[in-house]
């Protein structure tokens, strides 16, 4: 993977900013994995996708995920550590391709394709699962009608066949007692990184040229450490 520099950090965040969130992900694995075309990536089965998400930002930021969730009864406000390399998917880099039989249809795992076909211009869950479903459908593509229990069907079937593909996560309330699980998205959570380091950044550049007279580039050519020296001279 690709080392991430301070300038390189600005420029992810200013590209991504207004990207959809599926996008987001993209651009941050290709810009780790410049090897990889980007449309080779977008056909990456989701768990692949997560599993290198995952190992991204353990990476760039570290394993350490800092999270915040409400209890669903008593809105307690929850906040707790999570670790990567606990959370990561199994390997499930392969080149064939992933599928399952249902009903005598065949399907592939939804890879990010799919999922940005399945939700654009659609505000209908259950219509965007639809299409989802059948953006995923091999061979034949004569008309098909699914009911609510097919779609759980298959989804399990499919979630059992790409188990990475989604990521939950159980809570215990330390207030009330209640257990909850939420589904945990690893693009969001980097792409939160992103953000939070880019304004950071961004204020000791502010703080330093207003001191010094520098340049962005100069102030991010300084490197972490200096960086912080200066800032400490600032404010004594």
């Amino acid at each position: 993977m690709r080392a991430l520099s301070s300038s390189g950090l600005l420029d992810l965040w200013d590209k991504g900013s207004t990207l959809h969130p599926l996008d987001r992900g993209l651009l941050l694995l290709t810009a780790a994995l410049p090897e990889v075309p980007l449309g080779s990536v977008a056909d990456w089965p989701l768990g692949r996708r997560n599993r290198e998400l995952f190992a991204l930002h353990s990476f760039w930021f570290g394993s350490t995920l800092s999270a915040r969730m409400a209890c669903s009864r008593c809105d307690e406000q929850m906040e707790f550590e999570l670790d990567c390399e606990e959370l990561m998917p199994a390997n499930t880099a392969t080149n064939q391709q992933l599928t399952v039989v249902f009903r005598g249809h065949t399907f592939r795992v939804p890879n990010s394709r799919d999922l940005a076909f399945g939700l654009a211009g659609e505000s209908d869950p259950e219509k965007a699962a639809i299409r989802l479903l059948e953006s995923c459908r091999l061979a034949s593509r004569d008309p098909a009608s699914w009911s609510q229990e097919d779609m759980a069907s298959l989804g399990e079937l499919m979630a059992q066949a790409d188990p990475g593909a989604e990521t939950r996560v159980r809570f215990r309330c330390t207030v009330c007692g209640h257990e909850q699980e939420g589904v945990l998205d690893i693009a969001a959570f980097l792409w939160a990184e992103i953000v939070a380091h880019g304004k950071r950044l961004l204020r000791e550049v502010h703080t330093l040229a207003s001191a010094y007279g520098w340049s962005e580039e100069q102030v991010l050519s300084l490197g972490a450490t200096r960086r912080a020296f200066y800032l400490e001279m600032v404010e004594a």
